[in-house]
């Protein structure tokens, strides 16, 4: 039979033993609590850029680096312009951290070699505003903006969007409307950003050539303007002026020449600089700045890579479509 002292060494054995099991118990539920959390802060990482992603945003890129490539670039173009070292071409700068393409690159310079004199910008057809060309002014270099578009639900989204952490304080304003040649001016004007601005966006898929020539309430140094490739460099053509033009995806009916744009251009004071690569897109600055440092190119210059070739191959598609010659 078991004594009583042996009776009480076993139990108090015992419960040394369920003391160290409790502990351990314990420890691995609060293991596992911060383990769940984690999944649950990964899972809810992954869902917030899954929805950024399905945007058309950046899909996870991290704003720091963004902005430090940035500065370093500002930096270094600031001290060539100085130095009056020769500005590299647009197809070395062209990047893409929320236009379509390369276009935040060779903004970036343009605005280094005309200066700004308010950080306002206009882009009128800004879809959600995320993927456009004034999204990385707004987001990067903490600029203002006017987002002008049609549809009501791209417009909601940009305006949850540009409540994140970068452009809470001072978010953009928007614009859901049907731009027109008459109401562009109103709609610019209503919003606070006639007169005096750093850049001008168009990108209507159509009536690009009558909205410029229609908008005069703003004055830009810097105009990105649109422009199809399939009549080439040469011919000066639009699709003739109508409020309710849609574009039909896939088609090459819509918009205006470069020869077009750069026409415009030359009555409001502007003159053609380049082009992004793919030549959908035409930069002009102001007539007034940065001779020295932008070199006036021909619009043949903007239309030599092969996509531009595959574009005027596109040709007889449209050819015989209503175009009017301006």
């Amino acid at each position: 039979m078991e004594t009583f002292r042996r009776r009480v060494a076993r139990r108090a054995r015992d419960a040394i033993g369920m003391t160290e099991l409790q502990q351990r118990f314990d420890s691995l539920e609060k293991e596992l609590a911060s383990r769940t959390d984690l999944i649950t802060t990964i899972a809810g990482r992954a869902e917030h850029l899954a929805n950024i992603a399905s945007t058309g945003a950046h899909p996870g890129r991290y704003r720091g680096p963004d902005q430090a490539i940035q500065v370093l670039l500002r930096l270094h173009y600031k001290n060539l312009i100085e130095t009056g070292r020769p500005l590299p071409s647009f197809n070395d700068v062209e990047m893409r951290f929320y236009s379509q393409n390369g276009e935040d690159g060779i903004i970036q310079l343009l605005i280094e070699a005309v200066g700004t004199v308010s950080k306002r910008s206009v882009e009128i057809c800004a879809g959600n505003g995320i993927e456009c060309n004034t999204a990385n002014l707004l987001i990067n270099h903490g600029w203002s903006g006017l987002l002008i578009d049609g549809g009501e639900e791209l417009v909601t989204l940009g305006r949850d969007f540009y409540q994140g952490p970068e452009t809470w304080i001072h978010p953009p304003k928007f614009k859901q409307a049907w731009v027109t040649t008459d109401n562009v001016n109103q709609l610019v004007e209503e919003a606070g950003f006639d007169g005096d601005i750093d850049l001008l966006s168009i990108d209507l898929d159509g009536m690009d050539y009558w909205i410029w020539k229609a908008l005069d309430c703003v004055r830009p140094r810097i105009v990105v303007a649109e422009c199809i490739g399939v009549w080439g460099p040469y011919e000066s053509l639009t699709v003739p002026y109508k409020p309710n033009f849609t574009w039909e995806r896939g088609t090459a009916y819509a918009g205006a020449t470069i020869a077009a744009m750069c026409k415009l251009a030359s009555q409001k004071g502007y003159r053609l600089v380049g082009a992004q690569r793919y030549g959908f897109n035409a930069f002009f600055v102001r007539e007034d700045l940065a001779r020295d440092t932008l070199p006036t190119v021909k619009p043949e210059d903007c239309l030599i890579h092969p996509q531009c070739k595959e574009d005027r191959a596109r040709l007889d598609t449209v050819k015989d479509l209503p175009w009017v010659s301006v």
